[in-house]
C-alpha cells in the first residue's frame, strides 16, 4: 500500500512539473513574441526617422495607387495633423530670410541634368512675365537638391549674377538641405515594377519637395508650384489671385493652373506642413503626381480644379532623370493676353438628351469636365440664365474634345437674351439679340459691350440644323466688365 501511494505521488509530481514546464514555455514563446514585435518596432523607427508606427502601418495600407481616399480620410487626419514644421537645418546660398509675408510663394526645385539646364530661363519667366505691381506680392524660392557640392556653387553664382537685384529686393532665395537630412534612398521597394534607379530617383524627388514645402510654409499665403523648366505666361499672378477671390466661399486643397507632373499646383500655405509631412511618409511609395492625387483626395477634394487656359508650360526637351527625352507639352498653355474668364452665377438648363452624367453645369464649371448631349435637332438649345443682369465684353464656346473631334456643333448660334419671365425653376428670356454663328465647332466675339445696349440676362447656344453627331461642349468663357449701376 505504502508503495503503491508513493508511486501515486510521484506520477501525481511528474504531472505538476510538466504543467509547470508547459507554464514556463508558454511564458517563453509569450515573452519571445513581445520580444520580437518590439524588435519589429524599433526596427521600423530607425529605418526611418521621420515615420512614425502608426504612419508606417498607414502605408503599408495604401502603398498602391488604387488608394481608395474616402476610406483613409479620418485616419489620416489623426495621424497627420502636423502644425509644425520638420525640424531641418536649411544652408541659405543667396539671399536672406524675408522681411515680410508676401501674398504667393513661387517654389521650385533643381538638380544637375544629364543634357540641358533650363532653371536659369525659368527664373528669367518668372520676373519678366510679372508687372512690377506684382514683384512686390511674390518670392521665389529655389531649392538646389544636387548633392554634387561644386554644381550647387557653380548654380549660385550665376543666379547671383543674373538675378542679383532681385536676391537685394528680397524676391529671391536659394537653399539647400545637406545629405545627412535625407532617409534611405537605397535598396527601396520597386513598386510598378519600377528599376531601382528610377525608384531612387523618384523618392528623392519626393523628399526634396517635401523639404522645399516645408522651408516655404510661412512665407506667403498661398503657395505654387513649379518645376525648373518652365515658362510663365504673362501676369500669372493677377490670374491667380482673380481665380482665388472667385473661389472665396469654396472649400478646395489644390487648384491646377497646368495639367502637365508637378508645374502649377496651388495651395494654402497652412496645408504646406502635412503635405510635406505626407510625401515624406510616402516618399518610396510612388512619384509626387500620384501622391499628390491621394492628398488631394484624403482632404476631401474629390474633383480636379483645373483652369484654361494654363498659366504654365513645359519647356524641358531633357528629362532630369537619365537625360532622357520629354516632349510633354501643354496644349492649353496660352502665353500673350492671357485672362481668366468670370463666368458670373448662373441657372444653366438644357432641352437636349443628356448622355448619363455630362450634364450641363460640367461645361461651365473650372472643373475639367464638359457637357454632352445625343444627337442634337435643330430648335434645340443650352441656356443659361444669369442670376444678375451684367456687361459682358467677351465670350468664347468650345465644342468637342480631341478624342471625339468630331461631336462639335456643326450649325449653331450663340445668342444674348433680356426681360427675363417665369419662376426660379424655369426662368428664361423674352428677347434675344443673335451675336454670331459657330466656326469649326467653335464661337468667340469680344467687344459684346459695344455691341449689346441692354444689361444681358440670359445667353444661350442654339442648334441650328439637325445633325447625326452627339454634340460635346467642351467649355463656355464668359467674361464681365462691370456690373450694371456701378
Amino acid at each position: 500500500v505504502t508503495l503503491l501511494y508513493d508511486v501515486l505521488h510521484l506520477r501525481h509530481n511528474l504531472k505538476y512539473f510538466d504543467k509547470m514546464r508547459c507554464l514556463r514555455k508558454r511564458s517563453a514563446v509569450s515573452f519571445l513574441g513581445i520580444l520580437v514585435v518590439c524588435l519589429l518596432f524599433m526596427n521600423l523607427y530607425i529605418e526611418d526617422g521621420y515615420v512614425l508606427e502608426g504612419d508606417k502601418q498607414l502605408i503599408r495600407e495604401t502603398a498602391t495607387h488604387q488608394l481608395n481616399p474616402e476610406r483613409y480620410v479620418h485616419s489620416f487626419k489623426d495621424l497627420s495633423n502636423f502644425s509644425g514644421s520638420i525640424n531641418i537645418s536649411y544652408r541659405y546660398l543667396a539671399g536672406t530670410p524675408l522681411p515680410r509675408k508676401r501674398y504667393l510663394t513661387i517654389g521650385l526645385s533643381s538638380v544637375k541634368r544629364k543634357k540641358g539646364n533650363y532653371l536659369l530661363e525659368t527664373i528669367k519667366s518668372i520676373f519678366e512675365q510679372s508687372s512690377y505691381e506684382e514683384l512686390k506680392e511674390i518670392a521665389v524660392v529655389v531649392q538646389l537638391a544636387d548633392f554634387d557640392s561644386a554644381w550647387c556653387e557653380g548654380m549660385v553664382q550665376d543666379i547671383s549674377q543674373k538675378f542679383a537685384h532681385h536676391i537685394i529686393a528680397g524676391r529671391l532665395i536659394v537653399i539647400h538641405v545637406p545629405e545627412d537630412y535625407y532617409p534611405v534612398l537605397d535598396g527601396l521597394k520597386r513598386n510598378y515594377n519600377d528599376p531601382e534607379d528610377r525608384v531612387k530617383f523618384r523618392s528623392k524627388q519626393n523628399v526634396d519637395y517635401a523639404f522645399l514645402l516645408n522651408f516655404c510654409a510661412n512665407l506667403s499665403d498661398y503657395y505654387v508650384m513649379l518645376e525648373d523648366d518652365v515658362r510663365c505666361s504673362k501676369n500669372f499672378l493677377t490670374a491667380v489671385k482673380k481665380v482665388i477671390t472667385s473661389r472665396e466661399g469654396s472649400y478646395w486643397v489644390t487648384l491646377e493652373f497646368s495639367k502637365l507632373g508637378y508645374i502649377g499646383k496651388l495651395y494654402h500655405s497652412h496645408d504646406l506642413p502635412r503635405l510635406a509631412h505626407f510625401l515624406l511618409m510616402f516618399y518610396q511609395e510612388m512619384p509626387c503626381d500620384w501622391l499628390l492625387i491621394h492628398f488631394r483626395g484624403l482632404l476631401a477634394q474629390k474633383e480636379v480644379i483645373r483652369f484654361k487656359p494654363s498659366l504654365f508650360q513645359h519647356m524641358g526637351y531633357y528629362s532630369s532623370y537619365k537625360g532622357a527625352e520629354n516632349k510633354l507639352k501643354d496644349d492649353d498653355f496660352e502665353e500673350e493676353s492671357f485672362d481668366i474668364p468670370d463666368n458670373p452665377p448662373a441657372n444653366l438648363h438644357t432641352n437636349m438628351n443628356v448622355f448619363e452624367n455630362y450634364e450641363a453645369s460640367k461645361a461651365y464649371s473650372s472643373i475639367d469636365e464638359y457637357f454632352w448631349g445625343k444627337a442634337p435637332s435643330s430648335g434645340d438649345f443650352y441656356g443659361i440664365v444669369f442670376e444678375k443682369p451684367i456687361k459682358i465684353s467677351k465670350i468664347k464656346v468650345v465644342t468637342g474634345t480631341e478624342d471625339r473631334q468630331n461631336d462639335i456643333l456643326h450649325h449653331g448660334a450663340l445668342e444674348v437674351g433680356e426681360k427675363i419671365v417665369g419662376n426660379k425653376k424655369g426662368r428664361q428670356c423674352t428677347t434675344y439679340l443673335r451675336l454670331g454663328e459657330f466656326k469649326n465647332g467653335n464661337f468667340e466675339i469680344t467687344d459684346v459691350e459695344h455691341k449689346v445696349l441692354f444689361d444681358i440676362n440670359c445667353m444661350r447656344i442654339l442648334v441650328t440644323k439637325s445633325q447625326k453627331e452627339w454634340l460635346i461642349i467642351r467649355s463656355i468663357s464668359v467674361w464681365t466688365s462691370q456690373t450694371p449701376n456701378q
